[in-house]
């Protein structure tokens, strides 16, 4: 019998920098399990869970969530996939977090998407959403077929808060200033590798071409899926 390589590995990347749209790819192309941080917090605050309360109790009265309750609720997580091979999407954001991370498992790397601020600038002022049902459109590279309305339903495009200039400023300013101690104890570790561009088809080449050496034989696996044999 061979023994699959459990792959463990992180995706990081300001708001807007293409990290949905590669982490997507990754998990298809390479067979890993995505996890984000965002839909375990939202998770648990939808199902009312303990930590989910404490949570919202939190975000409702405008204070950061502690790191620890974070990192619980993601660790509690990923023990429950102690046997699969995954990326993770959206944590850790502090060093208190990495180093959680770190006492319960070894990751094999570390990617950073960096954009420039003013491509992702542009990129999120021309991001319209279907609130509903989170259909997300670009003015620029992905419009809606009817200016202003979602394709499926026909109804209204909002464009929310975060996406005005002003808010996406200082939510990269805020994500830089919290992140860049995190790269620096990634790249202290020797597991972390940047990828520089300004167009996400350009830069999944190069994560995928990366990827291709650490994951073993992923067109392999794919194939043997396929075969009827």
């Amino acid at each position: 019998m061979v023994l699959k390589r459990i792959f463990r590995g992180v995706i990081m990347g300001p708001p807007g920098s293409g990290k949905g749209t590669v982490s997507g790819r990754i998990t298809q192309t390479f067979g890993l399990k995505h996890l984000s941080s965002g839909d375990i917090l939202r998770a648990n605050i939808n199902a009312k869970t303990e930590l989910g309360l404490l949570m919202k109790s939190c975000i409702d009265q405008g204070q950061l969530v502690p790191d620890d309750i974070i990192s619980r609720l993601v660790l509690a997580k990923l023990r429950d996939m102690d046997h699969s091979s995954w990326l993770l999407d959206g944590f850790p954001r502090t060093v208190a977090q990495a180093e959680n991370l770190d006492s319960m498992c070894t990751l094999d790397t570390v990617i950073n998407l960096d954009v420039p601020f003013e491509t992702i600038k542009e990129r999120l002022t021309s991001r319209w959403v279907h609130l509903p049902s989170g259909r997300v459109y670009n003015t620029d590279f992905n419009p809606p077929k009817i200016p202003g309305l979602d394709d499926v339903t026909g109804e209204p495009l909002s464009q929310r808060d975060d996406d005005t200039p002003v808010t996406v400023t200082r939510r990269l300013k805020a994500y830089e200033n919290q992140t860049q101690p995190v790269l620096e104890y990634y790249r202290s570790k020797g597991v972390l590798t940047t990828f520089t561009g300004t167009e996400t088809n350009k830069i999944w080449p190069h994560v995928h071409a990366f990827l291709g050496k650490k994951i073993p034989h992923p067109q392999q696996v794919s194939k043997a899926h396929e075969s009827p044999e």
